[in-house]
């Protein structure tokens, strides 16, 4: 999958809503809907979608990685969670669509009370898990309202041929030498596990899990080499795997071997209808209601439970932790290439939002190992950097100004490895509260980077650690701490994370987390520290009884010394992050320009 270079034009506008409500609107009455629930997620329940499922964005122009709507005859709501509170504002008109938090209370406590006693609202089963569907049918009852099951439903309707098409990029093999295992050992070794439940098969529809199961990358997805497509994996390890003919390349079959039967995504009711008088597992979080509804039709015995990849995919092998070493150390040359520009020319002309992007994917690009971005770089200068999830647009775009703090989030897709790292620099002199909130982080950050734990331990137990300095001083932030990170495969991977809600999933070896603590001043600045690191042993402590798991970071690039106020570190802190630095200094000066190496060695000398 070549590059692709990060465009800045509005892929949605504030005009959006305003023009497409009243088409859908009109869908709504032709099937004799009084309302509509569209969630942001698409018949294969991704995160990041392809142009032609982005549902959610067409009809309201908000373009975040997670939310809903519902549209009602004379009234509209949307739903985001407290990463986008700020940039649902700015993109969505506030004249058609109510914003409301899709944490608390969300669409189930919205159709309780906007919807009443015999108003119809339609819903694609294919867009909706049975969970989420379940509680959202529970709050219609409460209301006196019928929840309606509609194929084609309204909106796509109201799309019609302006909707793009489909994407078909190539399905390709992940040779071994990235994957670590053969797709026919990770079959088999599913397929015993699905015997030891009682279950014949699984239906699998998360494209993440197609493609690490049968060891294969695609393009569908924007910024995630994925495949869209289905799978049933049976308990003998044979599988059947549904592609469009269209993305199945000449050396794909060999590659799958002979128990593997290609078919078509037109093949795949037929093949359901097959399972009948079976035990199938589905996962009711990554598969949608109409995967439930079609076994149930012909006759199968459906076994709730997580996709059997998960947690598998989840924790990775030898091979896949040495690729994501080889990736990051590859990936922070390059950011460090772009951290001097912006401590270098980017102190006498501070870049623009934008500027920066290019800049530093060019840095990306210039490794020649470059396969996409990992998602959408974030750039927030001064204020913009308040916007957890901010993009830059030619509209929004700002300058940075001396003073001020400039926030980079950012990673890439390479073969071996897929990167998410942010660092915050200053633009000038940062003032004194600039300097104190970011240590506050940094020791959040710092904290979590050196824990022991015991295994069983849970991301949520950990989260505490990166807030309690700021929690000392009043101060937190709204989203999580940590996510799962993919394998050339999606930068967001459950099951774990480190975050303020409970997570009964424990941290396992190989498992990659983020370690992102923040703060957002709003209307001032942002500061976000991240790194990746994975989860390592069990291994014993001296005087201990109980070998603990920790973490190693794999992300290498210099955190700003000048916002770092050492006086706030303890001891442990500060040989903490001076041991860090002089890892960064070792593993990347090689491999960077003779002059960025010297500003190297100053950006990570002791504190």
């Amino acid at each position: 999958m070549p590059a692709m270079r990060q465009t800045f034009d509005e892929t949605t506008d504030r005009s959006f809503g305003p023009r497409h409500v009243p088409l859908i609107r009109q869908a709504m009455a032709e099937q004799g809907l009084d309302g509509f629930v569209t969630p942001h997620e698409d018949e294969h329940q991704n995160e990041y979608l392809p142009a032609a499922n982005d549902r959610l964005a067409w009809a309201t122009g908000f373009t975040g990685s997670a939310g809903a709507a519902v549209i009602l005859k004379d009234k509209a709501a949307i739903f985001v969670d407290g990463r986008y509170t700020l940039q649902v504002r700015d993109q969505v008109d506030q004249g058609v669509f109510e914003i409301r938090d899709l944490v608390e209370g969300g669409v189930p406590a919205y159709l309780e009370t906007a919807t009443a006693k015999g108003q119809v609202i339609g819903y694609d089963p294919r867009l909706h898990s049975p969970d989420a569907l379940d509680r959202l049918k529970a709050a219609a009852a409460k209301a006196g309202s019928e929840l309606r099951p509609v194929t084609p439903n309204p909106l796509d309707a109201a799309w019609g041929q302006a909707r793009p098409p489909q994407p078909a990029a190539p399905v390709t093999p992940h040779p071994l030498q990235y994957a670590g295992e053969e797709s026919a050992s990770k079959r088999h070794r599913l397929g015993e596990s699905l015997a030891s439940r009682g279950a014949e098969a699984a239906v699998i529809t998360a494209p993440a899990s197609i493609a690490w199961l049968f060891n294969v990358r695609g393009g569908d997805v924007i910024r995630s080499p994925l495949p869209l497509g289905q799978a049933i994996l049976n308990a003998d390890g044979s599988a059947r795997l549904f592609l469009d003919p269209a993305k199945v390349t000449p050396d794909l079959p060999a590659w799958l071997g002979n128990e593997v039967r290609l078919e078509t995504p037109a093949d795949l009711p037929q093949a359901l209808a097959e399972l009948k008088g079976k035990t199938v597992l589905v996962d009711p979080a990554q598969s949608s209601s109409w995967y439930f509804g079609a076994l149930e039709s012909a006759g199968a015995a459906v076994q709730r439970g997580e996709d059997p990849c998960i947690l598998p995919k989840a924790c990775k092998n030898p091979v896949e932790i040495e690729g994501a070493k080889r990736a990051h150390r590859r990936d922070g040359a390059a950011l460090t290439r772009f951290l001097h520009w912006v401590a270098t020319e980017g102190q006498v002309n501070p870049p623009d939002e934008i500027e920066a992007v290019s800049k530093l994917e060019s840095f990306r690009e210039a490794t020649g190992a470059l396969k996409d971005l990992s998602f959408d770089t974030i750039a927030g200068a001064a204020s913009n950097g308040a916007i957890v999830h901010y993009r830059p647009t030619e509209r929004l775009n700002k300058r940075a100004e001396k003073g001020s703090l400039l926030l980079v989030d950012s990673g890439a897709q390479y073969l071996d490895g897929t990167t998410d790292v942010t660092r915050t620099v200053a633009i000038g002199e940062p003032s004194a509260e600039m300097r104190e909130r970011f240590t506050l982080v940094l020791k959040g950050h710092l904290a979590l980077a050196r824990v022991r734990f015991p295994a069983g331990t849970t991301g949520s137990a950990l989260d505490a650690l990166a807030r309690m300095a700021l929690w000392a001083h009043g101060l937190d932030y709204d989203h999580g701490t940590g996510h799962g990170v993919g394998s050339y495969l999606g930068v967001h991977e459950g099951p774990q994370r480190i975050a303020k809600l409970p997570n009964l999933v424990p941290l396992r070896p190989g498992m990659i987390v983020s370690n992102e603590p923040g703060y957002y001043k709003e209307g001032g600045y942002g500061i976000r520290i991240e790194t990746l690191q994975f989860v390592t042993g069990p291994s014993a402590i001296p005087g201990g009884e109980r070998a603990m798991l920790g973490f190693e970071t794999l992300t290498l690039a210099p955190i700003d010394r000048r916002l770092t106020l050492k006086a706030l570190l303890s001891a442990e802190e500060v040989a903490q992050f001076d041991a860090y630095h002089a890892r960064v200094l070792s593993e990347i000066a090689p491999l960077v320009p003779a002059d960025v190496a010297a500003w190297l060695a100053e950006a990570c000398a002791p504190l």
